[in-house]
């Protein structure tokens, strides 16, 4: 630009000859004539029309380019071109099939281009790909969201310390369209019962249902691909959907930009929260941590509401919001085989169940706390939900059938190792080499408590250190269910009374005798 403003004024101003030019510039007459030549022809024109054309004025101070448009290319012939759009076609169809992850990259169409005996470059393929996606390139439509239409949900992956522990967790973000209030929790993984829950919690939160809400191609949302543009939902949507009255869209293969409030909203709470901290005891005080911080987000002022706070726009959209019912039940359902080892499997995690149903069907419910196991419609266990991978969660009143034909088993037990401690005292001190008479103290706490057996040894102690044993424990938690049915006495038993309290008073020392004659 500076070579061609110098050779115009040398030329018209100067009035210097092109050959002077030449030598003072180093510049080709040929290329000097041409600039000349060029500004000469547009000014005579720009003076003949005698108005201000704007396209010519632009064109006669416009930098000088370099004519490539009538050079031929040599490698990127029309049959390259069109098997680099058949690659790209392909890679299209893979992505609508749900295939994402076996698309072609440009290395891989360039190694087919070479397999079917095409001589072109690396570079020259990459060009071409991205002349084609430049030329394929979309508008985006600007959306006026109505109060109470429209909500967008999505996962994010977030990385925390946990008491000293690397662990990777979920975050579930929903966004509303009309004023950007964000909402998020944090869940061990983004299964079904995690994706029920959060969408219940949040209804709550909000305290109404909005009537539409946007998905992405999540596998807990879509079951399967009916077509290019159609897919099906799952069968826990279909039963949410109904339930809270909300109807669903998913968004079009590879197009983020279609739920863009929350894709960005994954990002931004992610940052916002914990780039300042991400280091907690646990996963609760995590999640407190970050609805303080939703808290503070959703309070501040935004450009493009006017100034108005994601809460203030909430407000104003409550009113527009579908009636919540009750919340929804949010557990993963599922049909179990009992295993040999009296457990159920869930999630690659194994609950125990009363030994009495090995080999049968019980129906499970898996809660993001908690694993509730039923038959016949009774409830016949309920444990902590494990997340580790292969743990097992054995309750020893599970096994009490199978221990009383195997007592010798009872020690060596993984049900023995996650006994309570207090359980495990108890065996050590009285009834180590009397498994038998353990298993059936654990059957009695089963029925009446471990605090009553406690509450038994503690008196036999106190009476006769040193002498407990199954029948004593038995015989004070008897007397204890006699003074418990008593309940006030009348002042005219208190005869009565008193013949009860011998009675059992002699049991007990009957007992001592016995045992005194054995021992002799």
């Amino acid at each position: 630009m500076i070579d061609k403003q110098r050779i115009i004024i040398k030329y018209f101003n100067e009035g210097l000859s092109t050959r002077k030019i030449e030598k003072e510039l180093h510049i080709s007459r040929k290329t000097i004539r041409k600039y000349i030549r060029e500004y000469q022809k547009k000014r005579e024109r720009l003076t003949e029309s005698k108005s201000e054309d704007e396209l010519l004025i632009a064109d006669i101070v416009e930098k000088p380019r370099y004519d490539c448009s009538k050079r031929n290319k040599v490698k990127l012939t029309d049959k390259v071109l069109d098997r680099i759009n058949f690659y790209l076609k392909e890679n299209q169809e893979k992505r609508a099939s749900g295939r994402s992850k076996q698309v072609k990259k440009k290395i891989d169409i360039l190694e087919a281009l070479h397999s079917e005996g095409f001589d072109i470059g690396y570079t020259t393929v990459c060009c071409a790909i991205s002349d084609i996606a430049r030329r394929q390139k979309e508008a985006y439509i600007k959306q006026e969201y109505v109060p109470g239409a429209t909500c967008e949900f999505d996962w994010g992956e977030v990385k925390l310390t946990i008491a000293k522990k690397l662990c990777i967790f979920q975050m579930a973000v929903f966004t509303t369209a009309y004023g950007n209030y964000r909402y998020a929790d944090l869940y061990r993984n983004g299964k079904t019962e995690s994706f029920l829950d959060t969408h219940a919690n949040f209804f709550e939160e909000i305290g109404g249902v909005y009537k539409e809400i946007v998905y992405d191609n999540m596998k807990v949302a879509v079951a399967r691909f009916a077509g290019l543009n159609e897919k099906e939902p799952t069968e826990a949507l279909l039963k949410l959907s109904i339930y809270y009255g909300f109807s669903y869209r998913f968004c079009n293969t590879s197009r983020a930009n279609e739920k863009g409030h929350v894709e960005r909203s994954v990002e931004y709470v992610r940052r916002k929260a914990f780039s300042k901290r991400d280091d907690f005891e646990s996963l609760d005080e995590a999640r407190i941590y970050l609805r303080q911080e939703l808290k503070a987000l959703n309070l501040k002022p935004q450009v493009l509401a006017k100034g108005q706070s994601a809460c203030h726009m909430l407000d104003v959209e409550r009113k527009h919001l579908s009636l919540k019912p009750p919340r929804y039940d949010c557990a993963m359902v599922l049909e179990a085989r009992v295993n040999k080892y009296a457990t159920v499997a869930v999630s690659g995690c194994y609950y125990s169940v009363p030994d009495s149903l090995v080999g049968e069907f019980v129906m499970v419910k898996a809660y993001i706390d908690k694993v509730v196991c039923f038959y016949k419609n009774e409830t016949i266990a309920e444990h902590k939900r494990l997340y580790g991978n292969h743990e097992w969660k054995i309750y020893i009143n599970h096994y009490l059938k199978t221990l009383k034909a195997k007592p010798g088993a009872l020690a060596s037990s993984a049900a023995f190792l996650q006994m309570s401690e207090k359980l495990k005292l108890i065996y050590e001190k009285y009834f180590q080499g009397a498994e038998k008479d353990f298993v059936a103290l654990l059957e009695m706490a089963g029925k009446i408590g471990l605090e009553k057996i406690e509450a038994a040894i503690n008196e036999i102690e106190r009476l006769n250190p040193g002498s407990v044993d199954f029948d004593k424990i038995a015989v004070i938690c008897s007397r204890r269910n006699i003074y418990a049915g008593l309940g006030t006495r009348p002042s005219g038993a208190i005869e009565e009374f008193s013949k009860q309290m011998l009675s059992i008073y002699a049991a007990i020392l009957e007992n001592d005798a016995q045992e005194s004659e054995v021992s002799a």
